[in-house]
This record gives C-alpha cells, sequence and structure tokens, in this order.
C-alpha cells in the first residue's frame, strides 16, 4: 500500500459532545464477526449457549470486578450477537479518610474491554490466536428514562422468542426488516 495515500477515516457512530462516562444506563449490541454464529444455537425460546457463549457470559458478569461503579443488568447472548445494559454509577472507593484519585471509565472502554477479554479465551480455546471474534464497533443507545429502561430490559430479555425475525437471524434475506422486531423497545 502506498504510504502516501491517507486510508479513508472511519465516520463514528457515537454522540458528538456527548460525555460516555456519564452516569446512567447505556444499551448495547456487539455482533459476531461475519455474523457467523459462534455462540450457540436458539431452540424453541431460549439461547442453548456453546463454550464460547458462555465465555461471553462469563466475561460480561466479570465486568464489575475490572471496572468501579459498573453495573451489569440485563443481558442476552444470542448466536451471533449481544445485548445488554451495563449502568455507569459513581466509583467506590475504600473508607479511608484520602480515598485515591478513582478513573471513570467510559462505555468504549468497558465494550472494548468486555470483546478483549471474551475474544481472548475463545481464541485460546479454538487454537486461533488473533483471529477475530467480534465485528469492529457496536452499537449503543443511551437509555433516558425509567419506562425505556423497562422496555429495553424487556426487549432484550424476550430477544430469543424473536429470533425468527431477527435481522441478525442468519437464515433472513439480507434486507429483511420485521416490521417492529427491533423498534419495539425504542421510545
Amino acid at each position: 500500500m502506498n504510504p502516501d495515500v491517507e486510508k479513508p477515516r472511519r465516520r463514528s457512530i457515537r454522540l458528538r459532545e456527548y460525555d460516555y462516562t456519564q452516569v446512567g444506563a447505556y444499551f448495547i449490541t456487539a455482533v459476531a464477526c461475519g455474523r457467523t454464529a459462534l455462540f450457540g444455537e436458539i431452540a424453541g425460546d431460549e439461547a442453548r449457549l456453546n463454550e464460547f457463549g458462555r465465555i461471553v457470559e462469563r466475561s460480561w458478569a466479570d465486568l464489575p470486578e475490572h471496572y468501579l461503579g459498573v453495573q451489569c443488568d440485563a443481558f442476552v447472548v444470542m448466536p451471533n450477537h449481544i445485548h445488554g445494559i451495563i449502568v455507569l454509577g459513581e466509583p467506590i472507593v475504600g473508607t479511608g479518610l484520602k480515598p485515591a484519585p478513582t478513573p471513570r471509565h467510559g462505555l468504549p472502554e468497558i465494550v472494548r474491554a468486555l470483546k478483549t477479554f471474551s475474544a481472548r479465551r475463545i481464541n485460546e480455546m479454538r487454537h486461533t490466536p488473533a483471529m477475530p471474534v467480534w465485528q469492529r464497533n457496536y452499537y449503543e443507545h443511551i437509555i433516558r428514562s425509567d419506562g425505556e429502561l423497562l422496555r429495553v430490559r424487556e426487549y432484550i430479555l424476550n430477544n430469543p422468542l424473536e429470533w425468527e425475525n431477527d435481522r441478525e437471524n442468519p437464515s433472513q434475506p439480507v434486507n429483511f426488516k420485521p416490521v417492529g422486531a427491533a423498534e419495539t423497545w425504542q421510545v
């Protein structure tokens, strides 16, 4: 590749001027590389995770151990993607007189960690170092009310029931978009 030719810059899908370290709840979706059904299958109305899916589940559950002030809310591992709610709160540190300054990690750092931790473990298991597990980037939505939080939780928990109509389902036509399926949680 010619070093004088500039690579096209990827456009950020994050909101400009928004501080993603702010306290709040965030709905995220991350998709497996190539939309491959890497994490298991849907049988009836439930997700049946394979070993890779269980690694993703454990990586999700471990996030609060790595990041102070992070809570993991509703979460589902689908065959080729995940949905979850990450809640960023104030980091709580020791009760000494002078607590050490605690950095607040933002949503991009936390999602990066989830994808990195799980990919590393999956690649160790399948003996494929550095092979991509996740697509670049992820989708996020800032949850702005208690009502919206309840709707997003319901959407996540019911996601396996909607697999037949899910646009991430590889058996769907490329341009298939079911009416109201992915948008049911939006205000």
